[in-house]
């Protein structure tokens, strides 16, 4: 949950982008990290492995409001796609206040997602948070390809909750801000309905 830094009169929210192998996390982080203003944000920290790689920055957003007199900084991470980094991505999701799932739209890919979005959802449950619950985007990425689901299925497949959802061509930029003003709104909502502001 939100770490409130009474020097710096910040509170830090943590948005996790969830999503399979390859999805397109690391590119959104990678997008926004090159648009946002320097002086807004952190070092961006990458995490290798021999086969995926966590990301993570901090920034904070000038046009989002303050709540009590405290500014809000976002951290944001990638967790890793594969499978067999399970304890790095649950180690991630601790302390979480809101996740960008960001799908895969290709047919071939839709295994994947669904076994992904079940694993959150795992994940999540085994910090003691329920996804039903908790601040929730989804991005469809990879709109751009010519073997994609159609939006309807993606919706019907991965969307139950009907959670704000945005078509994305993430090394284009297309979507990736959308969803991050999306999750961040949300998770804003959440942190006044705590603090009463």
């Amino acid at each position: 949950m939100s770490f409130i830094n009474y020097s710096s009169r910040e509170i830090n929210c943590k948005i996790v982008y969830y999503g399979p192998g390859l999805c397109g996390k690391t590119t959104n982080l990678q997008f926004i990290y090159k648009k946002t203003n320097p002086q807004a944000r952190g070092k961006m920290i990458s995490l290798a492995t021999e086969t995926d790689r966590t990301l993570f920055f901090d920034f904070l957003p000038l046009s989002l409001g303050d709540i009590r007199g405290f500014k809000t900084r976002f951290h944001l991470y990638t967790v890793p796609g594969q499978v067999f980094y399970d304890a790095s991505r649950k180690l991630i999701l601790k302390g979480v206040d809101g996740v960008v799932f960001v799908a895969d739209s290709q047919v071939e890919r839709m295994e994947a997602n669904s076994e992904s979005f079940d694993n959150l959802r795992l994940n999540l449950s085994d910090q003691g948070y329920d996804l039903d619950k908790i601040p929730l985007v989804i991005q469809y990425n990879k709109r751009d390809l010519p073997n994609v689901v159609s939006m309807e299925e993606l919706q019907k497949a991965l969307n139950l909750r009907n959670v704000p959802a945005f078509e994305a061509v993430a090394p284009e930029g297309v979507g990736v801000f959308e969803t991050l003003k999306a999750i961040a709104k949300m998770v804003l909502i959440e942190l006044r309905k705590g603090t009463g502001a």
